[in-house]
């Protein structure tokens, strides 16, 4: 039996197996099974030869748009970056990824349209893995979705999903510590609805004999194996719907209900006609404000403040991390450095490489000669 056979047969087992408590630790044992059969299985393709699994990332931040054939990705593409007429294809093995470079907000953030995703993707289908393998290399995943087509939304979640993406997920609290005896520990900062047990079972089956293991959330047996594996990616979402040129005013009420029904808040979904280009600006707004990206102006020596290339780094960064993106020698010749705007406590406050920078502050950097 190979090892898709063995997959197909622990997921049916799963899917057959009612849950309560009496089984709670076998269904623990087989999602652990499962998860170490999946990742065997994606180490096999990606040595394999099938190569193709992963993007070079150009610009200050990636974004994957992840839809089904038809729903209008290639148009959305070519409304935000005239990819069209300035790029052609990536080629990644017998799979073309498409990409273009939206200019924001003085950021370069790389576009990624993948080919259209089919059911059963996960599994290798249509080129599946390879497919869903790029979008694991994103900073952010929009969902585009046709009008007509809202349903499409939760395959698309269940195929991510199978390939160890978390989506709008913090990984979890769970630490754990090989040891070399005294069997396996468990401390926990809340209440755990699973029993001793079950965690136990789950740890074993991942080769744990002797551990200490630390939960600091009340974890589902997902959870649990989630936060034993090292395969998953978390990664942000935002939601689009397309070809809302196509539709009369009444059908949006119905609309906003089916994405209510999949938790979707309507106020946070953007509505677009990528064809008519309607919506673009509050999509670029909502992508930004997403990729939780700053701006920082730099005050050149002898040439004043940079209003127009800002240098543009990750929300929380702190002055060395700005020095590091800058590369060169700033590093060794660094000595202070100047601030002004929202993080300063006053126009040109000194500080040093641990301050944290905040969205339109201007840098100054003194570098010894």
């Amino acid at each position: 039996m190979g090892l898709e056979d063995e997959i197909e047969a622990i997921e049916e087992e799963i899917a057959n197996t009612p849950y309560n408590k009496s089984t709670e630790a076998h269904i623990g044992r087989l999602k652990s099974k499962l998860a170490e059969k999946k990742e065997k299985l994606e180490n096999q393709s990606s040595s394999g030869g099938g190569g193709g699994y992963s993007v070079e990332k150009h610009g200050d931040a990636t974004v994957a748009l992840v839809g089904f054939p038809s729903v209008g990705k290639s148009s959305l593409l070519n409304s935000l970056t005239n990819a069209e007429s300035e790029t052609g294809s990536y080629e990644f093995t017998t799979l073309d990824v498409n990409p273009g470079m939206l200019n924001h907000r003085g950021a370069n953030i790389q576009l990624l349209d993948v080919p259209g995703l089919i059911e059963g993707a996960a599994s290798g289908k249509g080129d599946g893995q390879q497919v869903l393998a790029v979008v694991r290399n994103a900073d952010l995943i929009i969902y585009v979705l046709s009008v007509f087509e809202i349903e499409q939304y939760d395959r698309l979640q269940e195929e991510l999903y199978d390939i160890n993406i978390r989506v709008d997920q913090e990984p979890p609290r769970v630490t754990v510590r090989p040891k070399i005896k005294d069997g396996i520990k468990i401390t926990s900062s809340t209440d755990q609805d699973l029993d001793e047990k079950t965690i136990k079972d789950v740890l074993r089956e991942h080769g744990y004999v002797n551990a200490d293991l630390n939960l600091q959330e009340n974890v589902t047996i997902d959870r649990l194996v989630d936060g034993l594996m090292e395969n998953r990616e978390y990664i942000p979402s935002i939601t689009c719907v397309n070809k809302v040129d196509l539709i009369q005013p009444d059908y949006k009420e119905t609309v906003d209900e089916q994405l209510r029904e999949r938790d979707l808040d309507p106020e946070e979904v953007t509505f677009i006609s990528a064809e008519k280009e309607k919506g673009l600006d509050a999509l670029k707004d909502r992508i930004w404000e997403n990729l939780g990206l700053i701006r920082v102006y730099m005050d050149k020596p002898g040439r004043g403040v940079d209003w127009e290339e800002p240098l543009v780094i990750e929300e929380g960064a702190t002055v060395g991390e700005a020095i590091e993106k800058l590369g060169g020698e700033m590093e060794e010749r660094f000595r202070f450095a100047r601030v002004s705007g929202p993080s300063a406590t006053h126009d040109e406050q000194q500080v040093g490489t641990d301050h944290v920078l905040e969205d339109e502050d201007v840098l100054k950097l003194i570098l010894r000669r």
